[in-house]
């Protein structure tokens, strides 16, 4: 192992207040709820133009289908990983 040669490599953070990290927290969860429903509303068109024959294509369908449902599991699982956060935090005692 070699010594750090140069301490300006170390990233450094910054002080956030509470309400600076509540309106990040909030921006991502909607930019991933956001993101969550554009790919559930391409499958629904996907599997709308595969029902009406527009297209043949069964591969992409399943794909589009699969991504969508994959996102909305994750971005499930994420709000229970914050909720589960959130009351841990509120049992706590001071």
């Amino acid at each position: 192992m070699e010594p750090i040669q140069n301490s300006s490599s170390i990233p450094v953070t910054k002080a956030v207040t509470p309400s600076q990290a509540r309106n990040e927290l909030t921006t991502s969860f909607k930019d991933i709820l956001t993101q969550v429903n554009e790919a559930q509303l391409k499958s629904d068109v996907a599997t709308e133009k595969l029902i009406t024959g527009q297209t043949d294509n069964l591969h992409n369908v399943m794909i589009t289908a699969e991504k969508a449902s994959i996102m909305l599991h994750t971005a499930v699982e994420v709000r229970n990983k914050a909720v589960e956060a959130y009351q841990e935090v509120m049992r706590m005692q001071l």
